[in-house]
């Protein structure tokens, strides 16, 4: 898979991200100047995770988001359709919960988390409704739900300019870094038929039963943070 129009099959997904695993958490710091740090430290704020509460990182991959998650004393838990982004986590944070999850099918039962996050990682469910509901079906009443996902940049001239970068430069840089650069064809792609903040709170909200939506950007809105509140 490597057009963002194809129908986003969950094994094909699996597969992209098991051929990027090896080098993945190195690529994205590159592609992002480094910036991919404090999007993950940005996250853990956003969800306000306090010591002793439990929280699910939905699209883990290696882990890397999870660990960071740790940090707030909350026991944080990672889940991933790709066997190698998580083969690939676990040679490297064995103390980090990873285990094998669809986003679609979670393997937890009602209401048993504090608070379920996603980055980078929602644009590329098929279903996008269903899996805003599902993370709803885990978390419990009154908890929290933070996206991190790439989005639309605020300002018209630096927009023009990102997307340039997107479309002409990232898989170029991808081609030196990454261990299958033909998967950034793809991000890149998902990235700019992505909704922007407005659409994707849109969704959130229609998807139930989150309530209390709003968003606040990142890098000039290469990255949204969505928080939501569990009905």
């Amino acid at each position: 898979m490597t057009r963002a129009d194809l129908d986003k099959q969950p094994h094909e997904v699996a597969e992209m991200f098991d051929g990027v695993a090896k080098r993945y958490d190195l690529t994205n710091t590159v592609l992002s100047f480094g910036q991919d740090r404090g999007w993950r430290r940005a996250t853990r704020t956003a969800l306000g995770l306090r010591p002793g509460e439990r929280v699910l990182d939905v699209g883990a991959g290696t882990g890397i988001s999870t660990e960071e998650l740790g940090r707030s004393g909350a026991f944080a838990v990672g889940a991933d359709l790709s066997v190698g982004m998580l083969q690939a986590g676990r040679r490297v944070r064995a103390e980090v919960p990873l285990l094998a999850g669809d986003a679609l099918r979670l393997p937890f039962a009602d209401g048993v988390f504090d608070a379920v996050t996603i980055s980078f990682a929602l644009r590329n469910v098929v279903d996008t409704g269903a899996a805003l509901r599902e993370f709803a079906r885990v978390t419990r009443p009154g908890g929290r739900l933070v996206v991190c996902e790439f989005s639309h940049p605020t300002s018209t001239a630096f927009r023009t300019i990102y997307m340039q970068y997107l479309m002409r430069s990232l898989p170029t840089v991808a081609r030196g870094v990454s261990s299958n650069p033909e998967a950034y064809v793809y991000l890149a792609e998902s990235i700019r038929a992505w909704p922007d903040q407005q659409g994707l709170a849109d969704r959130i909200a229609a998807a139930g039963p989150w309530d209390r939506v709003g968003w606040r950007n990142l890098s000039g809105g290469i990255v949204a943070l969505h928080r939501a509140t569990r009905v």
